[in-house]
């Protein structure tokens, strides 16, 4: 196995439910910490979405691993944020078999 490049600082997000006055609820987001990440983008695509189109790349991002529980481990249903750039994660997996490292498999959505 190849050692990471970990050069990439994103902000880990989790998803929050906050009340909004009105019974109902508004989702917010949490930062977990920043995670020091190798970036590696996948074949994109574009769709048509309303009157734009919708642009989908999918991402490999890794990172150290983390126990599990620990606030600073990524699941599914969180993010990584890039300044403005947001890589909504849908699956994690452990890298290796020692588990030191964790592949957080991202999409980014941009419109145009």
């Amino acid at each position: 196995m190849t050692v990471p490049h970990l050069n990439r600082p994103l902000v880990l997000e989790a998803p929050l439910r906050a009340g909004d006055g009105a019974g109902g609820y508004i989702r917010d987001w949490q930062v977990r910490g920043v995670l020091w990440a190798e970036v590696t983008a996948g074949t994109g695509r574009a769709a048509a979405d309303f009157a734009t189109t919708v642009s989908r790349v999918p991402y490999r991002i890794t990172v150290r691993a983390a126990p599990h529980g620990a606030a600073s481990r990524p699941v599914a249903g969180q993010r990584f944020r890039d300044g403005d750039r947001l890589f909504q994660i849908t699956a994690v997996a452990e890298r290796d078999s020692r588990a030191r490292y964790l592949t957080c498999f991202a999409t980014e959505e941009t419109a145009s």
